[in-house]
């Protein structure tokens, strides 16, 4: 047991190295990622459906390839969970929805076709809001994701199974999205490093609006080094994203040195327009106070981002009228609270309103780069609230004022999201509460490279400092299942295709 905790704890790229050594199995590694899901999900809820008889499979096979001196890819005999927003051939993909209750797709989105094509195993889904909605991980399928730190808080969303799979070490591989946030704002709150990078620098292929750069799929890991393998091994152009853009992508898997004390660094607690809880914000200038000495130059930064929230609001909208068009015609009932409100916020604007938005984020876009002139990378904090319940659907208040809806308390994140420039939440430390603190490094525009680089840098400090290093969960507190993450009402078992049994509530 002890061993096995030992190997799921090294990082992706420690274990791709070791693979490739023949110190380790590809069928040991799986066999520990699958003790530790078994032991440790029951508490947290990250993981829905599995495929632990064909990953079994998998990694015999790769444990050959190995033996027989074949090339091996990136990620060769890695276990993979993927966020259940990306379909999966053969393995159950519900979206968290009702309606997709037994979906099992055919075929792989893009972005898992070349995970596994660098020699991933896929394992598992990982849980998401219902179609990806919110940043709160809860759906009517598969219930609530607990954070590993407090099963009883909120593990962040979309992306929220992901980042508490990995924080528990239940598998090195885990993907993500993230269109207002949902990469950085779960990995912020489950002490995990969450990318999103430039549109288009990772193919999204599911995206239906494909010249808008709002939404992207890319990496979490527990360190920035396991981020930018996985980022290796997905980047690149593809007829599928129009978007997509020819990059060297190896040229990502091992982010240049970086000499902090050259760097020139912007913060902003609130980027001149996010509602933000006292506590975080004092937790963000004990950060930047820290920080201050390790670089060259730190200053504060000033921004106008002009009507940003309003701005944020039509372009997503936009989205999800593209893509639940059709269910809500059919059922509106159908729909969870968060995309149903999406779905009609979107049907009422019109074209007048989708112009303007596409104007003013290219204003938005403009304004943002003047930050660039003068400094080489800009921080704030990730979230603006330490985690609550999951039971709280959304941050209904920040500092006692009232959100205008559920996603507005996304706003530091989704403000980055509209500048299309690359951002990455890196773990710093704990907050007022004890629960992981986030900090967003937003880099240049087109400078992923430079992001990674300059948030491996400040890892590699962070970690000679107790109060700035990566917090872990004790995960001797998760032995027994949270029985309150799926316990509202249970519906029948769902089957994925290889037979193995999972049970959701039917409502949250």
């Amino acid at each position: 047991m002890n061993e096995n905790a030992d190997l799921v704890s090294r990082s992706a790229v420690e274990l791709r190295r070791m693979i490739g050594a023949k110190e380790i199995s590809p069928v040991e590694l799986l066999d520990a990622c699958i003790a530790r899901i078994e032991a440790i999900n029951p508490a947290v809820n990250a993981i829905t459906a599995t495929c632990f008889d064909a990953a079994r499979d998998a990694a015999r096979a790769a444990e050959q390839a190995v033996m027989n001196g074949e090339p091996l890819g990136l990620l060769h005999g890695l276990p993979l969970g993927v966020k259940d927003l990306e379909d999966t051939a053969g393995l159950l993909t519900t979206y968290g929805s009702p309606p997709s209750r037994g979906n099992v797709p055919s075929r792989d989105v893009l972005l898992v076709e070349r995970l596994r094509a660098a020699g991933a195993i896929l394992v598992a889904k990982t849980n998401v809001p219902e179609l990806g909605a919110g940043a709160n991980t809860r759906n009517p399928v598969w219930g609530a994701t607990g954070n590993p730190f407090n099963p009883e808080l909120n593990a962040g969303g979309s992306s929220g199974g992901s980042a508490a799979a990995l924080a528990c070490d239940m598998l090195p591989v885990c993907t993500g999205s993230d269109t207002g946030g949902s990469l950085r704002i779960p990995a912020s709150k489950c002490g995990v490093v969450g990318f999103r990078p430039s549109a288009g620098l990772v193919p999204n292929s599911r995206r239906l609006l494909g010249w808008t750069p709002i939404s992207v799929v890319g990496p979490l890991g527990r360190t920035v080094g396991e981020t930018a393998l996985q980022l290796a091994a997905t980047a690149g152009l593809s007829a599928t994203d129009p978007l997509s853009y020819e990059v060297d992508a190896l040229s990502f898997a091992t982010p240049g040195n970086l000499d902090l004390a050259s760097l020139r660094v912007g913060y902003t607690e609130d980027f001149g327009s996010c509602d933000v809880d006292e506590s975080i914000r004092a937790t963000f200038r004990s950060r930047i106070a820290a920080i201050a000495p390790m670089v060259h130059s730190c200053e504060p930064v000033n921004f106008d981002l002009g009507d940003v929230h309003r701005c944020f609001d039509v372009i997503r909208a936009e989205s999800f009228v593209a893509g639940l068009r059709d269910t809500y015609e059919r059922d509106p009932g159908a729909l969870g609270p968060n995309t149903r409100a999406n779905y009609e916020m979107g049907a009422t604007m019109t074209l007048s309103d989708s112009a303007w938005a596409q104007a003013e984020q290219t204003r938005i876009f403009r304004r943002f780069q003047s930050a660039f002139e003068r400094y080489d990378v800009i921080l704030s904090p990730t979230t603006p609230v330490s985690p609550f319940p999951w039971q709280q659907l959304y941050a209904a208040q920040i500092e006692g004022r009232a959100q205008e809806n559920y996603y507005r308390w996304l706003a530091l994140t989704y403000v980055v999201t509209l500048t299309t420039h690359p951002a990455l939440s890196l773990p710093c430390g704990v907050d007022h509460a004890g629960m992981p603190f986030g900090l967003q490094i937003v880099g240049p525009f087109h400078g992923d490279r430079k992001t990674l680089a300059v948030a491996q840098a400040f890892e590699a400090a962070f970690d000679t400092v107790p109060a700035l290093r990566r917090p872990r969960p004790d995960l001797s507190k998760l032995t027994q299942p949270t029985p309150s993450l799926k316990s509202i009402v249970t519906a029948p078992p769902i089957f994925n295709s290889t037979g193995e049994s999972h049970t959701g509530p039917s409502t949250v």
